[in-house]
């Protein structure tokens, strides 16, 4: 995993002024805020995302910074990356994986990029609006005071088949799991930092939420939920239906569920912590 930053694109530049220096205090905005997305190959997405958080950020948080996990992009990725950093220094960083390691493995590097008190991450894909993260800290200040906040899509622009495999898998989830979320791999999602602290997950893959989600209830964390808007991908591929993704997914999937079966307490403490140790 390296942070790199290199001299900006025209769409790098034209990200850069929409970030606003000595924003005005608005009210309901959390003091400082980490958002981050995981990008493979996301060349067609990427300036857009940026120039959208810049923008919309500033409404959500006091101090914000954008950190964009590039997971082993063959395509256009890594350079517009370090060129969007290089455009905004020390507002966006650009962290890369020098091989594809998974969705899981990208999201881990989020978490432990991330340097503020309250952590939040949509993909790369646009297919949620960074303004809906607005969503997630107004359910975060709410008097139950929950540590995690995930998201649900209102209604799904996802094809058919893939709906419904997610019915699927959150009926799987619920019957061996008993997790109670109704859209576990939702990519809009808010945690409190300390709430991480000394967690630890396995899978480097798809079932990293679940995962995540999983122990997180165990360890007696509050999970609440709320409705974001889902949009159509209007560029680049997805590659979540792949049958390695799904492959993985199921091995992880049943890896644990064993493993929880023979020894919960050990179970719970294999994997690699979320943040950094020490």
């Amino acid at each position: 995993m390296t942070t790199t930053q290199g001299a900006a694109s025209p769409a790098a530049r034209a990200a850069a002024p929409a970030v606003a220096s000595g924003a005005p205090d608005i009210a309901g905005r959390v003091a400082r805020l980490s958002y981050f997305f995981p990008a493979h190959n996301e060349e067609a997405n990427l300036a857009d995302l940026v120039a959208e958080a810049l923008a919309e950020l500033p409404g959500i948080a006091a101090e914000f910074e954008i950190v964009i996990v590039n997971d082993g992009s063959r395509d256009g990725t890594r350079q517009i990356a370090d060129d969007l950093a290089a455009a905004n220094p020390g507002i966006v960083r650009a962290v890369h994986h020098a091989t594809n390691l998974g969705y899981g493995a990208a999201l881990r590097t989020g978490f432990r990029s991330a340097r503020h008190d309250l952590v939040a991450f949509t993909d790369g894909d646009r297919q949620f609006k960074v303004a809906d993260v607005g969503r997630l800290t107004a359910r975060l200040a709410d008097a139950d005071h929950p540590d995690v906040v995930v998201g649900f899509r209102i209604k799904r622009a996802d094809p058919l088949v893939r709906t419904l495999y997610a019915r699927a898998y959150r009926l799987a989830n619920l019957v061996f799991y008993g997790l109670r979320v109704r859209d576990v791999d939702c990519a809009c999602k808010l945690f409190r930092r300390e709430s991480l602290s000394g967690l630890r997950v396995e899978s480097g893959g798809a079932f990293f939420s679940a995962e995540l989600l999983i122990k997180l209830r165990r360890r007696g964390q509050r999970v609440v939920e709320v409705g974001v808007p889902h949009y159509p991908r209007t560029a680049g591929s997805p590659t979540g239906a792949k049958p390695s993704v799904v492959f993985r997914a199921v091995r992880d999937f049943w890896g644990l569920r064993l493993r929880l079966w023979a020894n919960a307490a050990r179970a719970l403490a294999r994997g690699e912590t979320i943040l950094p140790e020490g």
